[in-house]
């Protein structure tokens, strides 16, 4: 009897590649439901801290009256972000956000929002390379999104941070902050060299400036930077919240 081992050893390289993609596929989804339960836990964080702020502000409330004024400005819990939409992610990205849902991340201080290319991304306390394979985080040495300033923000060009090349002059950016929400309009976009640091220096007046690398499907390390500069919306008379 002639035993054809060829067809029996395709057949288990078959099994096996299936077996390989299935275990694959349940990985990414415990990866990314892990990933869920950070991102919640980091929310809640925000939130304590929110709580925190208002009740410190309101047992000082007859001692010290800029207490009692800042308990009136304290911040309601903010809208969840979601998951992200990586549609327009590149594959790398996506598996450099899954590696780090299982890492330790800084404390979270706001959520930026430009709502219209539906962009909602949770904001961090440091802009580092990991925090920005998460999410988007504030630019080192430059004002928190609770502060007044220039509000640095930098992200990923090929992750949440894609979504800026669509942005227009006159789009709204609202900021969700432990002082309450903010609304700023976007003044320009302007692309510079990856040295030029202009744009990120303080200003006088409360401002975001969001930071990604550029151009946005350049392969390799992008030379240039794509900035967007926002000023507050002083019509919005709201841009806090009050309880």
């Amino acid at each position: 009897m002639v035993v054809h081992r060829q067809p029996l050893m395709l057949r288990a390289g078959e099994v096996l590649s299936y077996s390989l993609g299935i275990a694959l596929l349940i990985f990414f989804a415990v990866q990314i439901a892990r990933g869920e339960v950070q991102r919640h836990a980091a929310v809640e964080s925000f939130h304590e801290q929110a709580v925190q702020v208002a009740s410190l502000s309101s047992a000082d409330e007859y001692a010290n009256p800029e207490a009692a004024a800042a308990s009136a400005n304290a911040p309601a819990l903010f809208r969840d972000t979601g998951a992200p939409d990586t549609s327009l992610w590149a594959p790398g990205r996506i598996a450099d956000y899954q590696n780090s849902l299982t890492a330790e991340m800084p404390p979270i201080l706001g959520v930026l929002e430009v709502p219209s290319v539906s962009l909602e991304v949770p904001v961090y306390q440091e802009g580092s390379a990991l925090v920005m394979d998460r999410a988007a985080g504030v630019i080192n040495g430059m004002a928190y999104p609770h502060e007044g300033g220039n509000i640095g923000i930098s992200g990923h060009r090929d992750g949440y941070f894609r979504a800026l090349k669509d942005v227009k002059v006159g789009d709204r950016i609202v900021l969700q902050t432990l002082q309450g929400e903010k609304h700023f309009t976007i003044d320009a976009t302007t692309v510079v060299d990856k040295t030029d640091t202009t744009l990120l220096k303080d200003t006088p007046e409360q401002t975001v400036t969001l930071v990604t690398c550029y151009p946005f499907y350049f392969v390799g390390h992008a030379p240039q930077r794509f900035i967007v500069t926002a000023s507050l919306d002083t019509t919005d008379v709201n841009h806090t919240r009050r309880n």
